[in-house]
């Protein structure tokens, strides 16, 4: 039986789990360092509070266990790659491999010339970030409500610093949650307002215009303040400092703005791209590494044309499909062919039931038809994960 290791518990990671746990030819070790999925393209809901911790994250040894008995879940975190005897070692133990899936993702890429940054924001792309942030938020908001004092004249600030998809979402699913509030707080409520930062000259920079222009109009709906062409240089506990000097204090930082490749990808003699993002050859084989494929966010992955794809769930989730079905190929003598893909669409969610979406490029959706196309897409995966899991948990 060949042995198959995927390192990575990610959209991407399960996705490749599914496919190849259906051949009965292989063993495949399911490897991650949390006991759980993170299904990190609702965490707008959560911090803003309208999710649960239930709905953003999936009990991995239950997933594999409603896979079938061809599959192990191993909680630890992988430290090395030995290439020259294809073993991999763990924090516990070293596994032998036929064939292996990087699909470790991206951490949030915490820039060393932003004085303070790690120090005083919040990320999103960790689990517990994501949770300190709601707590102190619904703590402020609580606060609020019994009318405790603020520093700063009762201001609650909200920053988010990064409006590409994640920042955006976030941005204003937080501000529709405080107009919520607005009839319980009422003239308190004025003093309640969110940020949106980014350096580049637009919000969602390079997507494409309708989202854009569209996306801007409802965030400024919201009452979201827009700060665009805006380089931040220092963070301190209270304040930023932008680079011509002005400053603005806040209450709370999100900071969205960067992903960088995660700790294990830098052990790796492999070619990478200056966010350390592994290169790939054209079948998401790693260069110097036999029978090792890397998927995801943690690769730079390119369509026809090189250029470079967002890190996305959905592109995840392709290059995993690919490459199992390439180690199938592989299993038979068959040649394989370059991974080709390009976003086949994607919707944004903008607070409460108002969404966009671009399908293929041509096919504009907006408004309450969006947000129903969303939510399908992200139940119709949520639900295939939560048969396995529950089949998974009445096998204990």
């Amino acid at each position: 039986m060949k042995q198959i290791i995927i390192i990575g518990a990610g959209y991407g990671g399960l996705r490749a789990a599914e496919h190849l746990c259906k051949n009965k030819n292989f063993h495949i070790t399911l490897i991650d360092k949390n006991p759980y999925h993170y299904m990190q393209t609702e965490v707008y809901g959560y911090i803003a509070g309208r999710f649960d911790m239930s709905d953003i994250a999936i009990d991995l040894e239950s997933f594999t266990k409603g896979l079938g008995t061809n599959i192990t879940f191993i909680q630890s975190e992988v430290t090395h790659i030995e290439t020259s005897k294809k073993v991999i070692l763990t924090s516990g133990e070293s596994l032998c491999y036929d064939y292996a899936i990087l699909a470790v993702g991206a951490k949030t890429n915490f820039f060393s010339f932003i004085e303070g940054l790690k120090e005083h924001t919040h990320g999103v792309k960790d689990i517990q970030r994501a949770f300190a942030f709601r707590q102190a938020f619904e703590k402020r908001l609580s606060d609020k409500l019994q009318n405790k004092k603020f520093k700063r004249s009762g201001d609650l600030h909200i920053a988010i610093a990064g409006a590409g998809l994640s920042g955006v979402e976030i941005a204003a699913e937080m501000a529709y949650t405080l107009k919520r509030y607005e009839k319980i707080l009422a003239q308190c409520s004025h003093n309640l307002k969110i940020s949106l930062i980014d350096a580049a000259p637009t919000v969602l920079p390079g997507m494409h215009a309708y989202l854009i222009q569209k996306s801007t109009k409802r965030l400024k709906k919201l009452g979201i303040a827009i700060y665009t062409n805006a380089f931040i240089s220092q963070i301190t506990q209270r304040q930023i400092t932008f680079k011509d000097q002005t400053k603005m204090d806040f209450d709370f930082i999100i900071f969205t703005a960067g992903i960088k490749a995660a700790n294990l990808i830098a052990t790796m003699d492999t070619p990478k791209n200056k966010i350390g993002q592994i290169i790939p050859n054209s079948m998401l084989m790693v260069e110097n590494y036999e029978n090792l494929f890397a998927i995801g966010d943690c690769t730079q992955i390119t369509d026809q044309q090189s250029n470079i794809l967002p890190p996305t769930a959905q592109i995840a989730e392709k290059s995993a499909l690919y490459v199992a079905k390439s180690i199938e190929k592989s299993e038979q003598d068959q040649p394989l062919k370059p991974f080709e893909t390009k976003i086949d669409g994607v919707f944004i969610a903008l607070g409460g039931k108002y969404a966009l979406g671009m399908l293929y490029n041509k096919i504009k959706v907006e408004g309450y038809l969006a947000y129903i196309l969303k939510k399908l897409i992200t139940r119709f995966y949520r639900f295939g994960l939560e048969l396995k899991v529950n089949a998974g948990y009445n096998k204990r």
